[in-house]
């Protein structure tokens, strides 16, 4: 993913797809359609979709310009074709779409330009967290995950990324490595809602 790891390819274990996995470890693009998937959907299906998505335009990779310029509703039916690429597959249809639209006109629909000459970890939050559809947790995860497995490592990254940086964590998706680490990242999640189910029944009595 970046000129670092050409020669080392990154191995990911995050669809639990073998197809689906190859393409988020060489493409950039994929990895971000991916982590924006990533919201009120299991993450195995969040981060199969750039795959699906992929084989339904015809391909084996996501283009930025291609997905930017494509008529919205002809693009929207590539995510509501059952089985539908996400809970929400019209508005998600559209979050890509936007965000491919931002790639194009920011970083000339190239991905990795996001994050391969920035300065230090906040630079990559900041730019991390202007894209379309990335809030503040979503902006950490993902910088979390370029660190963790990727080997983007500006200096500060762990920091950047809050909790999700922190080693040895069980928190995201960047700490998913096979079925074991998303078995103890998928209970992670649910204690932590749990937790704040408990925290709101607290607050309102």
């Amino acid at each position: 993913m970046t000129k670092s790891n050409k020669d080392q390819p990154v191995t990911l274990r995050i669809a639990q797809e073998p197809k689906a996995d190859e393409l988020l470890a060489r493409s950039p693009l994929a990895a971000l359609v991916g982590m924006l998937l990533d919201q009120q959907v299991p993450m195995e299906w969040a981060f199969s979709g750039p795959y699906s998505l992929a084989q339904r335009m015809g391909g084996d990779d996501l283009d930025a310009h291609e997905i930017a310029a494509y008529d919205p509703e002809a693009f929207a039916e590539f995510f509501t074709t059952k089985p539908a690429l996400h809970r929400y597959p019209g508005s998600m249809a559209k979050r890509v779409q936007q965000l491919c639209q931002y790639l194009v006109a920011e970083y000339d629909g190239d991905a990795s330009a996001v994050w391969a000459d920035v300065a230090d970890g906040a630079e990559l939050r900041k730019r991390l967290n202007a894209l379309p559809g990335f809030g503040t947790q979503k902006a950490q995860i993902f910088l979390a995950l370029l660190g963790k497995q990727f080997g983007v490592r500006p200096t500060g990254w762990r920091e950047a990324a809050g909790p999700y940086g922190e080693a040895g964590s069980h928190r995201s998706v960047a700490d998913i490595t096979g079925p074991e680490s998303l078995a103890e990242v998928r209970a992670f999640k649910q204690h932590a809602k749990q937790a704040a189910k408990a925290a709101k029944r607290a607050a309102e009595q």
